[in-house]
């Protein structure tokens, strides 16, 4: 049997940790055999719901788990860590600014960033799912100057998931034929969910859909989705929010299928013109438990202008707690 792999999860006693854990324990992230270690951190006045979630993993008796550690301790929480799911952030309250909400998770993911440099793997792979995601992974990263930045991505699977339901619906088509979706840039309403590369059973999606319906409709409705949900629930994503993590998790360490990319935010190397350093959008490869940005795509004006659009905001979050980073 393969040594168990130790996965460090945050806020895992939340709506998403919850939908989460049961999933990665039951091996849908690195496969039916290979065992895994639990490790879930949780504030202090959580602690008392993540045992719940902790007797709950106790009575599935699940094959694949060997051990959870519950804890409050971000040195016990990522110690040895090879993999980590940051979901635990400061939700925005009424009446917060923006610049307010950024500066309350930098002092968070900051602090979950020299965690991880002093105890985790050096080998470790870092997915940041708190909001504002991108903003707080470029925070993370920049307080592990032991570890490579790359090993930090945040998530825009959930809005990938998204583009491909969508897409499928208006095609009448299914999910397992659509290949080469992409987002552009943030995890916001200003992201650029692109179907100017994508098949649907080998076929190019515009020749299916029209670019009057992608650009009323289809990207809207992707960029706003979250907030949709929120309005027929009361409560934002959960369930497929988790589901985006285990997606992600499984192709950065699995690999993506032949002839296909996925969509992950990873800090810029100046592909496509943007600016290096912010955590961004875009489509890669993943093989081996790393990660290559696809190179060459023709994008035209219009995507130009939309790349660029979220670009700026990045840029404008990044100045917002440039005082907060390391060396500032």
């Amino acid at each position: 049997m393969k040594p168990p792999v130790k996965i460090a999860i945050t806020g895992a006693a939340g709506h998403i940790g919850y939908a989460l854990v049961f999933r990665i324990a039951s091996g849908a992230v690195f496969g039916p055999d290979q065992p895994v270690i639990l490790k879930l951190l949780e504030i202090p006045q959580a602690l008392e719901s993540l045992s719940g979630v902790g007797m709950e993993l106790e009575d599935c008796a699940l094959p694949l788990l060997h051990d959870v550690v519950l804890t409050d301790d971000p040195a016990i929480g990522f110690r040895e860590a090879d993999y980590a799911i940051l979901i635990g952030a400061k939700p925005r309250s009424k009446g917060m600014e923006r610049k307010d909400l950024l500066t309350e998770n930098a002092k968070i993911f900051s602090a979950q960033g020299r965690a991880i440099n002093d105890h985790a793997s050096r080998d470790i792979r870092v997915l940041v799912v708190g909001n504002p995601a991108n903003t707080n992974a470029l925070i993370a990263a920049a307080n592990a100057p032991d570890l490579d930045a790359r090993q930090f991505t945040a998530m825009t699977r959930l809005d990938h998931n998204r583009a491909m339901g969508q897409l499928a619906n208006r095609t009448n088509s299914l999910v397992a034929d659509i290949t080469r979706m992409t987002i552009w840039g943030n995890h916001s309403t200003t992201q650029y969910p692109d179907i100017g590369d994508c098949l649907i059973a080998g076929r190019p999606a515009l020749d299916l859909v029209s670019r009057d319906w992608a650009i009323d409709h289809f990207i809207p409705c992707v960029q706003r989705r979250g907030a949709a949900i929120i309005a027929a629930r009361g409560l934002s994503s959960a369930a497929s929010a988790a589901d985006a993590v285990v997606d992600h998790m499984h192709d950065w360490a699995t690999g993506t299928k032949e002839g296909d990319w996925v969509s992950m935010a990873v800090p810029s190397d100046g592909s496509y013109g943007i600016s290096e350093g912010i955590v961004y959008s875009f489509p890669v490869t993943c093989s081996g438990g790393n990660y290559e940005i696809v190179q060459g795509l023709d994008l035209d004006e219009f995507s130009m202008t939309r790349l660029r659009a979220t670009e700026k905001e990045l840029l404008g979050e990044r100045e917002a707690i440039a005082d907060l980073l390391p060396g500032k």
